[in-house]
């Protein structure tokens, strides 16, 4: 029971971080001050799809706990989302956790903590 646990919040904290991420889209362009129409664009593009990519990431392993998580595709699909957040928490690490906006230097500690949170949810 303990293991479902972990890989429930595992799951669910990169859900809940991407829906947060969705929110200060809007401002978070403005902070960018007198920027081209199509630099607008492309930033607004890039923060909802790594809010996205991580909504989907943690509702893919959810499901896969929710659905059986000890068959064969259940664990590759976990062992999947843990690479994929350690690959986004590796790009955070070098770009935002650079910037003093509190928010973005918590992002690799929510996604390295989520994976852990997974892996040992998979290994306990």
């Amino acid at each position: 029971m303990a293991n479902t646990v972990l890989l429930w919040i595992g799951s669910l904290l990169p859900i809940l971080w991407g829906i947060a991420h969705l929110f200060p889209t809007g401002s978070v362009v403005k902070g960018f001050g007198s920027i081209s129409e199509d630099n607008r664009r492309i930033i607004t593009m890039e923060w909802i799809t790594e809010g996205v990519a991580l909504m989907f990431i943690g509702s893919v392993a959810l499901t896969a706990t929710l659905l059986d998580r000890t068959s064969h595709v259940s664990m590759a699909v976990h062992w999947i989302s843990v690479v994929g957040l350690n690959v986004l928490s590796i790009v955070s690490l070098f770009t935002g956790f650079r910037v003093r906006f509190l928010p973005f230097r918590l992002c690799p500690a929510i996604f390295t903590g989520s994976s852990v949170l997974i892996v040992l949810g998979l290994v306990l």
